[in-house]
């Protein structure tokens, strides 16, 4: 059976409910999205007042709306085939991918998260808000071991936070490598546009999919005699695509339907749409395109740019890209959007399709759409940057600290090979999170294996990262937004200095190092108080060590007006008395430990 013999069936074998749980994502159920939402009363009043795209910094100038968006995430384990290959994932409120949370911008956004995995085994949860500047409530931030201890099984806690800036962007778990199980979902903040359209398709997630379970993945790359490298199964498009039966191992008697489902999208002749593209993966770099469409790039994460066509786009784990696409064909017409996993990422079947009706069309019908005639570069690197340029610009100020941040690898004494980023294999305490032990403590003293450096009162950091590895990397930083200054082939040395570009430098919170290349960015800690990650956003290479954490404005981080929240305190009494009783076999974070000497490590901490 060739490729397009099973993948482009459209009529879909499987029920959305079992391929998608509730989800309606990739369905022509999926509602598109409005401008902004309504204010109360329904009045048609634009919550961000006369602020428009480009004409004040979206940094220090959101709004104060007042309003606060409320929702409930049940977390649970559930039964489906989002491929046609069943599975057991975690789901948000039975959906697979999660349910939107959207707000306007200067909203604020409240999540009562109540963690439902209770049995095959139980284990913690925490939910990142990707992108969220998180400005005076850091511990919001969503991540284990830094922010909070997890929620533990049967327990919940309420996020809350200001939607400072606007875009597209995503929610997901920062348990483990947990969120590639299924834990994650789309987010959408309304505000100003630089360019107008006529309809918002809403977000498009792409990612790699694997058959194995999330965390017998992990066992692998944290095994002993491991590569580092694993092979994931598929790629979807909104948690949806089809897979080869035929192609699985003879003693696999997994239930397997070869034309699952693909997703599906309306496009209206004559009009433009908003598509908002999220690598929701964790760890293909993905090429996305649609058949004979050019795509104007307005947005990459949560950063308005200056509008430029493209046939491709580049998007690394974590990264979102919204473009404009105008309906050019006649109604009826019928194209391939395509999302491929390139050739520096490890997938059996790295092609996913998903088909875009013009109105009036079968919406069984097989698109016969011409792919775009661009080959693979092999480089996995994010445009040019001469390409990406803010529609807001901000003055870059001369950076007060230098920090190098090299990549390298080595085979620990269980022969496991351990990412080290700045010299450190990264481990975390679950149970210790390290911005609780700062007000406990009333000071900043680490384990060497935190990889936690404190940048004291420097509020503009420059960050140089050299690459030799034979992977690239998507580079995250929370809290606050990357001034990218370079990147490129090769390492990058102090006398490249009139290589940076520090004129309006793109700005974004995740980006590419290529493999064997480099990366320069700045950072401005002045308004971002707090102990904040930065590192690799490949799962993979995040439970294997490449991970740090940077202190920001330690002195001010100390004062009352960072008093730890209660509730925040008590996820670690609740996974303090569930440890006690049950240890969670954490072989990531860079842990080496035997499980007995965890233990013991854990029964010190509850003592403390």
């Amino acid at each position: 059976m060739g490729f397009l013999d099973f993948c482009c069936c459209l009529a879909g074998e499987l029920s959305s409910t079992a391929q998608n749980g509730d989800s309606l994502w990739g369905t022509l159920l999926a509602q598109a999205l409005p401008l902004f939402i309504l204010g109360s009363g329904g009045f048609n009043v634009i919550p961000w007042g006369d602020r428009e795209a480009g004409s004040s910094n979206p940094f220090t100038d959101a709004p104060h709306t007042g309003i606060t968006r409320r929702y409930e995430f049940n977390i649970s384990r559930g039964i489906i085939a989002p491929d046609g290959y069943q599975k057991e994932v975690l789901l948000v409120n039975d959906q697979f991918p999660g349910p939107l949370v959207e707000a306007n911008w200067g909203d604020y956004i409240e999540v009562k998260v109540t963690n439902s995995i209770n049995d095959g085994p139980p284990e913690g949860t925490a939910i990142h808000w990707h992108g969220f500047l998180q400005t005076g409530t850091p511990w919001m931030d969503g991540v284990p071991g830094v922010s909070q201890c997890p929620i533990a099984p049967g327990k919940s806690f309420t996020y809350k936070f200001r939607a400072e800036l606007y875009g597209s962007s995503w929610y997901h778990s920062h348990y483990s490598a947990q969120y590639s199980g299924g834990l994650y979902g789309p987010m959408v903040i309304y505000g100003p546009r630089n360019l107008n359209y006529d309809i918002d398709l809403g977000p498009i997630m792409v990612n790699d999919w694997s058959h194995r379970n999330y965390y017998a993945v992990v066992q692998e790359i944290m095994g002993p005699d491991s590569n580092g490298l694993t092979y994931t199964d598929n790629n979807l498009i909104n948690g949806k695509m089809n897979f080869d039966c035929s192609t699985l191992d003879a003693d696999d008697e997994t239930p397997c339907t070869d034309n699952a489902g693909l997703s599906k999208f309306i496009f209206r002749p004559g009009k433009t749409h908003r598509l908002r593209f999220i690598n929701s993966g964790a760890e293909g770099t993905q090429r996305i395109s649609i058949d004979e469409h050019n795509m104007t790039v307005i947005a990459n994460d949560f950063v308005p740019i200056k509008p430029y066509d493209t046939q491709v786009i580049t998007l690394g784990v974590g990264q979102r890209t919204d473009v404009l696409v105008h309906a050019h064909a006649d109604a009826g017409s019928a194209f391939w959007l395509r999302a491929n996993i390139t050739s520096c990422s490890y997938t059996k079947q790295p092609l996913a399709l998903a088909a875009i009706y013009y109105q009036g069309a079968d919406n069984t019908s097989v698109p016969t759409s011409t792919p775009w005639d661009i080959p693979d570069p092999g480089t996995c690197e994010n445009d040019d940057l001469a390409l990406t340029v803010p529609y807001y610009p901000i003055a870059l100020p001369e950076p007060s600290w230098t920090q190098h941040m090299d990549v390298s690898a080595y085979i620990n004494s269980s022969g496991s090979l351990l990412w080290e980023f700045g010299g450190v294999a990264a481990r975390v305490d679950y149970n210790n999170p390290t911005l609780l032990q700062a007000r406990k403590q009333g000071g900043f003293q680490y384990k060497a294996e935190s990889n936690l450096i404190n940048y004291g009162t420097n509020s503009s950091i420059r960050i140089i990262i050299n690459n030799p590895a034979e992977s690239p990397h998507p580079v995250h930083a929370h809290g606050l937004n990357m001034y990218v200054l370079a990147a490129g082939q090769g390492n990058y040395t102090e006398n490249s200095l009139s290589r940076l570009n520090t004129k309006n430098p793109m700005r974004r919170d995740v980006q590419m190092v290529a493999a064997k290349g480099h990366l320069v960015v700045q950072l401005d800690a002045s308004k971002s108080p707090g102990i904040w990650p930065f590192h690799c956003h490949v799962a993979w290479h995040a439970s294997a060590g490449f991970f740090s954490q940077m202190i920001f404005k330690p002195d001010e981080l100390l004062t009352p007006q960072y008093d730890i929240p209660h509730d925040v305190s008590q996820t670690c009494r609740d996974w303090a008395e569930f440890t006690n009783g049950v240890v969670p076999d954490q072989i990531d974070s860079g842990l080496k430990a035997r499980a007995e000497i965890v233990k013991q490590e854990r029964s010190a901490t509850l003592l403390r």
